[in-house]
């Protein structure tokens, strides 16, 4: 089964600096765990795609108005100061293995090298319905 693991960051759910106030080591060990992380997840056979998502400040939402024609706003809803930093979909036996591997990443180094121990939201992606013959 896939599951999607999810990295969403709000000032509710981290207790951690923003990554713009780390040292440049601490963004190279954050990023090199993440890297590694990675490696075993394909090597394993569990990795199905992984990537870091631009911030919040890039982000549009984008809705179709009046004849499908797109109405853009710039961000997410500034009220929920919620973002997504980025995502994981994996494949595995499981879902207490993706809980397992979303245990492992929430381990990513912050600040002075200490686990960050960041929220990683669960979800299974769904399959269509088999079609009927």
């Amino acid at each position: 089964m896939k599951y999607m693991l999810l990295m969403q960051f709000s000032e509710k759910t981290v207790d951690f600096p923003p990554i713009t106030s780390w040292t440049p080591e601490e963004i190279k060990a954050h990023i090199a765990f993440m890297h590694d992380t990675n490696k075993k997840l394909a090597e394993a056979g569990e990795l199905v795609d992984a990537q870091g998502l631009a911030g919040p400040g890039q982000a549009k939402t984008v809705r179709a108005g009046s004849g499908g024609a797109p109405v853009v706003t710039d961000g997410p809803y500034p009220e929920t100061k919620e973002f997504l930093a980025g995502y994981w979909i994996v494949d595995c036996d499981t879902a207490e293995r993706a809980v397992e591997l979303a245990a492992h990443v929430s381990t990513a180094p912050g600040p002075g090298g200490e686990p960050l121990n960041m929220p990683i939201e669960v979800r299974q992606v769904m399959a269509a319905p088999a079609e009927e013959m």
